[in-house]
């Protein structure tokens, strides 16, 4: 995919009135299927997104009907609406909305980082998922390569790709050593 890296399941946040509302990580899938399809790069480069905007669409919906707010999925989907349309008006916009994804995508790699520089302690995390995510960050700079060459979306996995292997590097010198019963 677009290497947003493990762990990017919507999050919930709670609001003044006590409802936990998604806050969903598609609008990130959204603006990279935007940026694609306003360059008229090959269906097969992006493909995956609109998979998981869909995918992201009936997690969205789930969290609402069953936590009882429904009406509010309408607000997030006119959102949603509006960002497609929104980001194609010019290229500045879209080409900002680019990069901005690539420096959240960042900085929530470095928080993770962070965290475990502060906890010494790797357990809750997956060396082997992290992994993934890195391999899957090299394929995609290689098939960028060979299909659009476009530097934005180089840059992305580039710096996505180093900070993947380097919480996965973190990941596994804090992994805690099994102790063996006697």
């Amino acid at each position: 995919g677009n290497c947003p890296g493990p762990g990017k399941s919507p999050a919930l946040e709670t609001d003044r009135t006590g409802f936990r509302s998604p806050v969903n990580f598609s609008s990130w899938f959204l603006v990279f299927l935007r940026y694609q399809s306003y360059y008229e790069y090959p269906l097969l480069t992006y493909l995956e997104y609109p998979i998981l905007l869909t995918q992201d669409l009936v997690l969205l919906l789930c969290i609402f009907h069953f936590s009882g707010h429904v009406e509010r999925a309408a607000f997030y989907i006119a959102l949603f609406v509006s960002a497609w349309f929104v980001l194609s008006l010019r290229k500045w916009i879209m080409d900002l909305a680019m990069n901005f994804c690539t420096f959240i995508s960042a900085a929530s790699k470095f928080a993770q980082l962070q965290y475990l520089w502060k906890t010494r302690d790797s357990g809750a995390v997956s060396a082997l998922t992290w992994s993934l995510a890195s391999y899957s960050c090299a394929v995609r700079i290689i098939t960028t390569l060979m299909t659009t060459n476009d530097l934005t979306i180089l840059t992305r996995f580039v710096v996505t790709l180093a900070l993947n292997i380097w919480v996965t590097a973190t990941i596994l010198r804090y992994r805690k050593t099994a102790v063996k019963a006697e």
